[in-house]
């Protein structure tokens, strides 16, 4: 049996146009990921969430999420 994991990160007091950038620019990242790993993408009222899933081998997991992190905030400073 394989360990399943979820991580939920939730931006909160964002503007619809930044969570809009912001989502674009994590497109292109979000294609071919390794097998048993998925990332989603939900801008919900002032919210931007993220939601990450892992199936397996939960340093890929660590690893996406910083990366992802990372990219948020690159494009963050750029928005800006």
């Amino acid at each position: 049996m394989s360990l399943k994991s979820n991580i939920q990160i939730t931006f909160n007091n964002i503007t619809k146009k930044k969570a809009a950038s912001i989502q674009s620019a994590l497109e292109p990242d979000n294609v071919n990921f390794p097998k048993g790993l998925s990332f989603e993408i939900k801008s919900i009222d002032n919210k931007l969430v993220f939601n990450f899933q892992c199936i397996g081998d939960t340093r890929k997991l660590a690893a996406t999420v910083d990366e992802v992190l990372e990219h948020v905030k690159l494009a963050s400073e750029i928005i800006e």
